[in-house]
């Protein structure tokens, strides 16, 4: 329990100090609040609002709000912060390790300048209420927050305003900060780490070396896409249409010395584990997509020289379908394949180099692009197919990647659809080789799938697979490039090594050195980390590919420690994805100098029990997370195979709907749904206040006839649709906020901000405040009473209350949010009917709204005469005596006709229920006064009641 300090209470009869406007009225004796007790001071400022802000505006505020919000809010925040309430201990003594543990984690944000917007809160707030409801079910919580913070954007600021990228980073972590506390998420805030301290990055450095120890970091010269304005070297997903995403400068490929992390090592045991991990099954099928692994064949293919004989070079691709090789109609190199300049013939040259040249400036993503026009050039050279002696002819085309496989493919266009496209289009044969049962006579479109194989046999190589099924062909095909060394059989992955170096400044220093005398790569000694940043001026790109970091002259001549002979330092920096990969470790233990996290404390809190975050995350970031959390396993730092346990994707908040109207070239107003035939149109936005529904469309209010375009988009600047989360909160509160996000729909699933839908949240949580404090006074203030009684609870009380715990209880555990907050909001509507509300129905209502709005909760615990934060009592246990149905509705009838029902116990007689419905008012006007011929009564499901029928003379009066 964390205790609410003695000092904080005001004296008898008063037991609640936290309602500000009752002590501007009774004021509190400031000599109760001591110098010994600096806090207290700030609190009875913050109590009683002494600064000269709080007068008359502040109350008008409040008479405007459904509930003082705005002083619950800061005040509780304050608290949790002086009090360090969700701290985590971190050392043996204060930390129960015979507790269960929950180890509950965002996925690290980047501290951008622009500060949050309201969709990051959406896995925050999911987080945070389960960090709180694990805490009140007993459990140790480690809940963090820490930025990760090197990068591209930080630098490219500093360039743009001669700012240091320190200064920068600093200033929009403590923007970050400021957000999120309130948001009154629950962080421990004294393990709060940065990648860019020295004192983290450090032990990113250590990692470094152990991977060099094992032989798992590497330099080679490689193809990169390399931004001449930017100065340096971008990832694949960094690159967007042959331009860099930040800035939009042109990209080209070329091959640059850098260094690599050899994760091809761990492909196989990257790919194998997922099946153990409680992930999204999308999001495990794109990392094994990604992985890539196949199983086939490399093919040696000779080429011919101009005579058409046999040369002593070939072509190997790799091929995942060697029961098509006789289907090869030519061969396709990568324009970066090291070969190409020995199989280009003179005449082409000067084309072939014109086609390289322009593929240099595609990022991979546009070669391989499915949809785009393949094009291509022929190298003016031939090759053998080995399996029947047939001179195929060799082209270079970029949507064959050099860093995948050999960098070549054997091309069967009957067989593939982009072959099949490009062999269309350059006019090259198409030899049809499989066949299925459902396409056999159709010859003219591409046939991927497995068959049985046709026209594909040689007397001259020996080799016939006619009429074997595609998967025995492959096997004597394989069988057959061995036996005669044409060839090998091959497991192949798409996954590459990591490429693992920068042209930055702005990262972690990469700790080796080059020996002057010979270029030796030497790691600097561990006792000498962290190797730290030098201090720059000039951060701008030096125009020749070198680094930034080169213009350090003083800092990049140095010596090695070791030999003493003179070296140059590693001018690159490592990319932001490396402080990233492994920071859930370093919150487990963050003030360690000695070693990266103390065993026994990962071996207490590892794995991450939950991580969330944003499914763009879902394949480098985690499959890199991945890939040094198994070498840190491999070494013995960490015990466990795996660093996520589980991971939810949450999804993105769009921005508000926008409404689109369409013009002609005249300007006159169109239809939406017309547009197609007009060609093009102009689009102007129309204000919502100008919109209604009609029918599943929304139209122009003034005229219907006008189909709109309503769409929502992903918040960003340029669409000047971003909601500030800031004011949000300003006009309806933190737990207004948290709660909408969560009342919007499922966490994992992509909606819709309306500003509108949190005014319904906020009149609930308006509600519940009323409910339990009872009506505001008449100058719109309330009073430090609530209205619970001590009474002991009707039976209709206890099923409701235990009904919601139930309820509540089962959507947190399954993250379904949105349906315990429905389950709070019919309780509320249920309560607001009884006379009166006994406290111990109250209380344990209290204790489940205190995850998803926990600084109103914080104040009603408060106000029931509670001296301990919320946080830390028990969370509610529904008792299932209460949530059996004891009653039914018992439809009652008169002479067969309903005339409505009563409500009855289960084991309710048939004398009981007659009772009952001849006491309805309803009923008891059928039945007053009038004979019962029979009953019929099926217990629980109907009464039946016949009456004598009166009878009538004719001719009376």
């Amino acid at each position: 329990m964390i205790q609410i300090q003695q000092w904080l209470l005001p004296p008898k009869p008063l037991t609640l100090p936290l309602n500000h406007h009752y002590h501007r009225r009774r004021s509190l004796p400031r000599q109760h609040f001591t110098k010994k007790h600096p806090l207290s001071l700030r609190v009875y400022n913050c109590i009683t609002n002494t600064s000269e802000e709080s007068s008359s505006s502040k109350e008008e505020g409040v008479k405007n709000r459904g509930y003082p919000f705005n002083e619950i809010e800061p005040r509780w925040q304050t608290y949790w912060d002086e009090n360090k309430t969700f701290r985590t201990p971190d050392d043996d003594q204060h930390l129960d390790m015979s507790k269960p543990k929950f180890y509950v984690l965002d996925m690290f944000p980047y501290p951008s300048g622009a500060g949050l917007h309201v969709g990051h809160p959406l896995g925050y707030t999911a987080t945070d209420i389960l960090a709180r409801f694990k805490r009140m079910q007993g459990f140790n919580v480690l809940h963090p927050m820490g930025w990760d913070a090197f990068g591209l954007p930080a630098e490219q600021y500093a360039i743009e305003t001669g700012t240091h990228p320190k200064t920068t980073t600093i200033r929009n972590i403590d923007r970050f900060r400021t957000q999120l506390k309130s948001l009154g998420f629950s962080y421990d805030w004294d393990r709060e780490i940065s990648t860019t301290e020295p004192d983290y990055y450090k032990w990113t450095q250590w990692i470094f070396l152990q991977l060099l120890k094992k032989g798992l970091a590497y330099q080679a010269e490689v193809p990169v896409n390399w931004c001449p304005a930017l100065g340096t070297v971008l990832a694949n997903e960094e690159v967007v249409d042959g331009v860099s995403e930040r800035g939009g400068h042109p990209v080209i490929r070329k091959p640059m010395r850098q260094w690599m992390l050899k994760i091809t090592a761990y492909a196989d045991r990257l790919l194998d584990d997922l099946d153990d991990l409680d992930w999204p099954e999308s999001i495990k099928e794109m990392q094994r997509n990604w992985i890539g692994k196949s199983e086939g064949a490399e093919v040696e293919f000779c080429v011919l020289g101009r005579d058409g004989q046999e040369t002593d070079s070939e072509i190997v691709v790799y091929t995942t379908r060697p029961d098509t090789i006789f289907g090869v109609t030519y061969l396709v190199l990568a324009p970066e394949h090291p070969l190409l300049s020995s199989v280009v013939s003179e005449a082409q040259h000067n084309i072939v180099e014109e086609y390289i040249e322009a593929a240099s400036r595609k990022s991979d993503l546009e070669r391989t692009e499915l949809q785009k026009e393949k094009s291509g050039v022929f190298s003016g050279c031939y090759a053998k197919n080995p399996v029947n002696g047939e001179a195929i002819p060799i082209w270079i085309a970029d949507y064959v990647l050099g860093s995948y496989g050999t960098g070549a493919i054997m091309a069967v266009p009957a067989h593939d659809t982009r072959d099949h496209e490009f062999a269309l289009k350059y006019n090259i044969p198409i030899h049809w080789v499989v066949t299925s049962d459902e396409c056999s006579d159709d010859f003219e479109k591409p046939y991927a799938g497995e068959g049985v194989v046709i026209n594909s046999s040689s007397s001259a190589s020996g080799l016939n697979i006619n009429g074997l099924h595609s998967k025995e062909a492959a096997v004597k095909v394989i069988e057959w490039v061995e036996k005669t060394r044409n060839g090998n059989r091959k497991v192949n992955y798409k996954l590459r090594d990591w490429l693992f170096a920068r042209q930055r400044y702005w990262g972690e220093p990469i700790p080796v050195v080059f020996l002057d005398d010979n270029g030796e790569t030497v790691p600097i000694p561990e006792t000498e980390l962290p190797l730290t940043l030098p201090e720059l001026d000039d951060f701008t790109p030096t125009g020749t590919g070198d680094p930034p970091l080169t213009k350090a002259v003083s800092w990049v001549k140095t010596v090695d420690s070791t030999s003493g002979k003179p070296a140059r330092r590693e001018t690159n920096t490592m990319p932001q994805w490396a402080g990233s990969c492994w920071y859930y470790l370093r919150f487990m233990d963050p003030t360690n100098s000695i070693q990266l996290v103390d065993k026994k404390k990962e071996m207490y809190w590892g794995p991450v029990d939950v991580y969330v975050g944003g499914a763009e995350h879902a394949v480098l970031h985690l499959l890199y997370s991945r890939f040094w959390h198994k070498v840190l396993y491999d070494i013995g730092v960490v015990s466990t195979k795996e660093p996520f346990k589980c991971v939810i994707n949450q999804g993105i908040i769009l921005g508000e709907v926008q409404y689109m109207a369409c013009k002609d070239h005249d300007g006159n107003f169109v239809s939406a749904d017309s547009i197609d035939a007009l060609g093009e149109h102009k689009q102007e936005r129309i204000p919502e206040e100008n919109v209604t529904k009609s029918g599943n469309s929304f139209v122009l209010k003034d005229n219907p006839s006008i189909r709109l375009i309503a769409r929502a988009h992903k918040m960003s600047k340029s669409r000047g649709n971003v909601i500030n989360p800031d004011d949000v909160v300003s006009e309806y509160g933190a737990d207004s906020l948290r709660l909408y996000e969560m009342f919007m729909g499922p966490l994992r699933d992509s909606k819709t901000w309306n500003t509108s839908g949190i005014e319904g949240v906020h009149r609930f949580l308006g509600r519940s405040w009323r409910l339990i404090v009872g009506s505001p006074l008449s100058d719109g203030t309330y009073g430090n009473q609530t209205v619970a009684v001590d009474e002991s609870p009707s039976l209709e009380q206890l099923k409701s209350l235990h009904r919601c715990i139930e309820k509540v209880t089962d959507e947190i555990e399954a993250t379904r949010f949105n349906t315990g907050i429905s389950a709070m909001m019919e309780f509320v509507n249920s309560a607001y009917k009884w006379d009166k509300l006994p406290k111990s129905i109250v209380e344990p209502f209290v204790l489940l709204l205190s995850p998803y709005a926990p600084h109103m909760a914080e104040e009603l615990w408060f106000r029931l005469g509670h001296t301990t934060t919320i946080s830390y009592e028990p969370f509610p246990k529904a008792n299932p005596a209460y949530l059996k149905d004891t009653t039914v509705t018992l439809p009652v009838q008169i002479n067969g006709k309903t005339r409505g029902t009563v409500q009855v116990e289960v084991t309710c007689t048939e004398d009981e229920a007659f009772k009952l419905a001849s006491l309805d008012e309803k009923l008891s006007k059928y039945l007053d006064g009038k004979i019962v011929k029979k009953r019929v009564y099926v217990p629980g499901k109907i009464l039946n009641v016949i009456l004598e029928r009166e009878s009538t003379k004719v001719g009376s009066r």
